[in-house]
């Protein structure tokens, strides 16, 4: 949505800050005033009456006016304006009103934010009007030397000046051609006034801005009482910074949601498209609808069937939501229907276009969550669902939703591309039969044409029409590629999945060379991306700037442009330098600010370039050239036989009707010869009349049609043209936002410029003017489909169209990726991971969201037990692998492992490398040590031995006790370590028999030499063993099973046969999801968890003396002479 309303009161802040910067100071205007909102109602929100004058003290002692701040028109006329009163006046009057409803013509709402300011003493004479709004080529003014509530029809009798784009108009201009009939003494303040005004309009990019009236008093000092704009909100990344904490209210009559807030919150934080508005939160008709036009179409047939006082809302979610936004978007769509009973029931319509990319799947199973989660309710509630989806994957998406119908039991009904998009409505109305409509069958394949009854409906009637005195300025541009065969084109991003489609569609259709020359991605070096041609395999070049790839592809005459909104106009001024080569350019972009695309198109026409879009999917010419995801996945491709030519050639506003434009005209006619999608901006860069002057002058083209919306003028061009006989094959046209009527108050529909602005840009007015002047336009969009189908036949019959005998239907190898989605085919991973899982919004381990870990404050020993051991451990024992990590931290610079660090480190090598020189140390003799003291001490325990015999069997064999030994420590001179885990694992542990037993055999070697004490290492291994035993989180087998169940070093064929058989044990359980038995789960103490402790701890240790080394800025390191023995003799 661009064009948004703001508060008046945050309008003429932003005039009164903004004006005298523009000016250096010429211009000042009034900038005192206070916003009283309902919070005055709240003793707990701080906000009172004494509070406020406190702020404003300029309160208590000038003459007030008081008014609502609620985007409402004609206020003066609603008796909503107290003039001229004292502060404790204005404060009664406002209290009488707030959250009091009130009638305002034909529209009810609640007034709960008030605008008070100084009260401005003036004669009638005194009081001018202004506006200033934006056309495609610049800005208009008007002005009228009469202002205020009786003002009257401006439209027809204001001055106006045309200021073209990037053009500064003087104030010579504006005295000489607007304000001839004001004062002679006033013009110059009044004209410096209006000069600086269009600047800061533009500056700040306003769309519109009417100041009714504008007060200049004797003085010439210039007030405006009145101010209505609306703002560009797609230019916030432009403007954010000057319009600081941005206020866009709902109309009045129309409350806001939290649900609505919630919603656009989300959808600013995604690259998907999220829009819901409540319309009347009681109503019984709900829907949940994909795409920004398609969500229009349906609101229209819901309203043209009678139902629009039961619509509930309006929105769409498109752009490929992911799974959790989708359910976020459809919980709070349920949750809004369950919110109030109603004994007749509800209707939920999900609903959609034929999607040109997003999985259709995917999106379902949000959609699917957020039912389960309220199957209750929906029974409770007496709601239908009623499921119409088309798109890639659209099949297992339909599936899935007939079998959660038969799994809980509810109300589903389904449908697919098989039929009109909104043919469901009507059941869900209760206006037809559901049995009329057979349900999607997922057995079948192929889709059935729907046979349409040729009789002709009855045609709009044209007197209804609105007088059209609107035009667009310009003819239609020549500029734009007819695309053929042999057009080649650039890709600016690195849309892989995009180019892929287009070079299968490509291959589809039989084209000699790819469509697709190159690639453009400024943020890597220049290289080639491989794709798929048919079964064999391409490079593609990509480069660092479009000038490479262009000189690099000659033949290249278009590009399509995937930059992002922020960057598209960098990247269009970029390629427009290449006039001479690039013909038409699409730009892929939704949200580019309407300045920036004006800009881009005054450039364009300068240059003789065409543009399409932006804020498209781009267009489609069967058997020659699409651009980029338009047409969808390739099933769809066939299914609407977009592989070859047809008869009839589209132009639309909406990227996602134009797929439902390929299936409907399909159906009914020998197919699509060539279409497009302009896009849904109010200032696309081709117009309607551009690609139908195209398609008049193309002998292939018999039958044109026009899917226009409500918002804008460019339906008149054609009109026109029809009038003058430019254009003059039989055109099908329909534009949607019928229900746009309906509502009392001003209703932003999802594209860009889907929404009127003044007179003539309703649907209803455009429909009209072209049932005028000829076109044929269906009584509903839901007889579309049948009046191309007359309109076709008609043709047919009379010789004007030979059907053409239809060709093979070509085939093109699926990606496998694609495939496996579809569950069409399978193969083994190449790798099992059952600790992590970064897919889906949120990353967890071992199950556990990330979110959740910093919430429950598990730690870093928290984070290590789910990422080691798969499971959640105790707080003591978390606390326990921390202690370790800490100890085991460091020893000093003298150890192997950090002597090898700091060599490594002054050799000049990186902090991986000197790392890694240190861990490779790590072994039995420095480190290691810990699984053998854990294997040794426990297995005696378990054998039941004592600490003497364990001993006494030790030295028979010749084995050092492992975990027993200190360089220089002893009983009287204890490893504080040592004592500190110890003394942990005495007052936390269950059980201390590991560690009571290591304690009875440290008696015994103490005894014999002082030093042959509990080392750290066999403490922690130890305390380990006892901590894994007895915490409850683990059986015994997983604790310490001596002989791991996949031993590395198997020698036998049987032993190799034995672990074959136990991966497959282990393979089959995590495909089922089942926990594993006890004696196939990875063994803790044998594959090496203590030693990683170590590591892990150690490592800590080792970076700290890198980082030293660094700092220190030490040479590098040789050994000094003295300390070597050179031995050279013979030994």
């Amino acid at each position: 949505m661009s064009a948004k309303a703001c508060r008046e009161h945050y309008g003429k802040k932003l005039l009164a800050k903004y004006l005298g910067e523009a000016s250096n100071g010429e211009v000042q205007v009034e900038d005192r005033a206070v916003l009283i909102t309902a919070a005055i109602l709240d003793p707990s929100s701080g906000v009172t009456w004494d509070s406020i004058a406190a702020e404003n003290p300029w309160l208590l002692g000038t003459r007030l006016v008081a008014k609502p701040d609620q985007l409402i028109k004609r206020r003066g006329k609603a008796g909503l304006l107290a003039i001229n009163k004292t502060f404790e006046e204005c404060k009664a009057w406002v209290m009488e009103r707030m959250m009091k409803e009130q009638t305002v013509e034909v529209v009810t709402g609640v007034l709960d934010t008030f605008l008070i300011e100084p009260f401005v003493p003036h004669e009638q004479q005194d009081e001018y009007y202004i506006c200033i709004q934006s056309t495609r080529v610049g800005e208009e003014m008007l002005f009228y030397h009469e202002g205020g509530v009786d003002v009257g029809d401006v439209d027809s009798k204001a001055e106006r000046l045309q200021v073209p784009l990037l053009k500064e108009v003087t104030a010579a201009t504006v005295t000489s051609q607007l304000i001839t009939r004001v004062p002679l003494e006033r013009q110059e303040k009044l004209a410096s006034f209006l000069v600086t005004f269009l600047r800061v309009y533009r500056q700040l990019n306003f769309v519109y801005a009417e100041i009714n009236p504008i007060v200049v008093d004797q003085t010439g000092r210039v007030t405006p009482l009145d101010l209505a704009a609306k703002i560009d909100e797609t230019a916030a990344f432009l403007c954010q910074s000057q319009w600081g904490e941005v206020d866009f209210p709902a109309p009045f009559g129309r409350a806001e949601f939290k649900e609505e807030a919630f919603i656009r919150d989300m959808d600013a934080k995604t690259g998907a498209s999220l829009k819901l508005t409540i319309l009347n939160h009681k109503g019984r008709v709900w829907t949940m609808v994909a795409g920004g036009g398609a969500s229009v179409v349906y609101a229209d047939t819901i309203s043209d069937l009678g139902f629009s006082h039961e619509l509930a809302n309006y929105g769409e979610y498109s752009g490929a939501p992911s799974e959790e936004q989708t359910f976020k978007y459809a919980e709070t769509i349920l949750s809004l229907m369950t919110r109030n009973m109603d004994d007749r029931g509800k209707v939920l319509i999900v609903g959609g276009g034929i999607a040109n990319f997003t999985d259709v799947a995917a999106t379902f199973k949000g959609l699917i969550l957020a039912i389960r989660s309220f199957a209750d309710e929906i029974r409770n509630n007496n709601i239908k669902i009623y499921v119409r989806r088309a798109g890639p994957n659209y099949q297992e998406g339909l599936r899935m939703m007939k079998q959660l119908a038969v799994e809980l039991g509810l109300p589903i009904k389904v449908w697919g591309p098989e039929t009109d998009a909104v043919a469901c409505v009507p059941l869900a109305l209760g206006l037809a039969e559901e049995e009329s409509l057979p349900e999607y069958d997922p057995d079948s394949a192929a889709i059935k044409t729907v046979q349409k009854d040729t009789a002709e409906e009855p045609a709009l009637n044209a007197t209804t029409s609105a007088q059209v005195t609107f035009r667009a300025a310009g003819e239609g541009s020549g500029n734009l590629v007819q695309f053929d065969s042999s057009t080649r084109c650039i890709v600016y991003g690195l849309q892989q999945r995009a180019v892929q489609g287009m070079l299968d569609f490509d291959f589809m259709c039989k084209r000699e060379k790819p469509s697709v020359a190159a690639m453009v991605f400024p943020f890597s070096g220049n290289h080639y991306v491989k794709f798929y041609w048919g079964t064999s395999e391409t490079l593609i070049p990509v480069y660092t700037t479009i000038k490479e790839a262009l000189q690099k592809s000659p033949d290249v005459t278009v590009m399509v442009n995937f930059a992002s909104f922020r960057s598209v106009y960098d990247t269009m001024t970029d390629a427009l330098e290449f006039a001479g080569q690039l013909k038409t350019i699409g730009i892929i972009a939704e949200g580019v600010p309407e300045s920036q695309t004006r800009a881009i198109n005054l450039l364009a026409e300068e240059k003789g370039v065409g543009i399409i879009g932006p804020a498209t999917v781009g267009g489609i010419k069967p058997g020659c050239f699409r651009i980029g995801n338009t047409g969808g996945m390739l099933d769809n491709i066939v299914s609407s036989k977009l592989y070859r030519p047809g008869s009839v050639a589209y132009v639309s506003k909406s990227g996602g009707m134009s797929n439902e434009l390929n299936n409907i005209i399909c159906h009914n006619s020998d197919g699509v010869c060539e279409g497009v999608a302009i896009g849904g901006d109010r200032y696309p860069g081709s117009r309607f009349i551009d690609h139908l002057l195209r398609y008049q002058s193309n002998p292939d083209v018999k039958v044109l049609v026009l899917l226009g919306e409500v918002g804008g003028i460019d339906e008149y061009d054609v009109c026109d043209a029809m009038a003058d006989g430019r254009l003059t094959k039989p055109l099908v046209a329909w534009c949607i936002g019928t229900c746009a009527g309906c509502f009392s108050y001003e209703v932003q529909f999802g594209h860009a410029g889907a929404c009127a602005r003044g007179k003539g840009e309703t649907a209803a007015d455009k429909n009209a003017a072209l049932a005028a002047a000829g076109a044929h336009v269906p009584p509903s969009f839901a007889s579309f489909g049948t009046t191309i189908h007359t309109v076709y036949s008609g043709l047919v019959e009379s010789g004007a169209i030979t059907p053409a005998i239809e060709p093979e239907v070509p085939k093109v190898p699926m990606d496998y990726t694609w495939a496996k989605r579809l569950g069409l085919v399978r193969k083994p991973a190449a790798f099992i991971s059952t600790i992590s899982d970064d897919r889906g919004e949120e990353l967890k381990y071992a199950g556990m969201p990330i979110s959740e870990v910093f919430s429950e404050d598990i730690g870093v020993g928290g984070v290590l037990s789910l990422l080691w051991f798969r499971r959640k451990l105790p707080a003591y024992a978390t606390k326990f692998i921390e202690m370790v990590l800490m100890v085991t931290a460091d020893h000093g610079p003298a150890v192997s492992g950090a002597h090898n660090t700091i060599v490594a480190a002054r050799a000049g090598k990186d902090l991986v490398s000197s790392l890694v020189s240190g861990l490779l140390t790590i072994g039995p003799r420095f480190g290691g040590a810990l699984d053998d003291a854990a294997r040794m001490m426990s297995g005696a325990v378990d054998k039941g031995m004592d600490p003497l015999t364990f001993t006494k069997e030790m030295r028979k064999e010749n084995k050092l006790i492992m975990g027993i030994g200190h360089r220089i420590k002893s009983l009287d001179n204890p490893d504080m370590r040592v004592v500190i885990i110890k003394d942990f694992a005495q007052k936390h542990f269950p059980s201390n028999a590991c560690l009571d037993f290591a304690l009875g055999v440290e008696q015994i070697t103490t005894s014999k030499r002082a030093n042959l004490i509990l080392n750290v290492d066999g403490c922690i291994a130890v305390c380990f063993v006892d901590l894994m035993r007895t915490c409850g989180a683990f059986t015994r087998e997983e604790a310490d099973e001596v002989r791991p169940c996949l031993e590395p070093s198997l020698r036998c064929r049987a032993g190799l046969l034995r672990c074959r058989a136990e991966l497959l044990r282990i393979l089959w359980a995590v495909a089922r999801d089942s926990p594993l038995s006890t004696p196939t789960r990875t063994q803790l103490i044998e594959n090496g968890c203590l030693n990683g402790l170590f590591v892990l701890g150690r490592s800590i240790g080792f970076i700290g003396h890198y980082l030293d080394q660094k700092r220190l800025k030490q040479p590098l390191y040789r050994h000094p002479w003295d300390d070597i023995s050179y031995i050279t003799g013979e030994m």
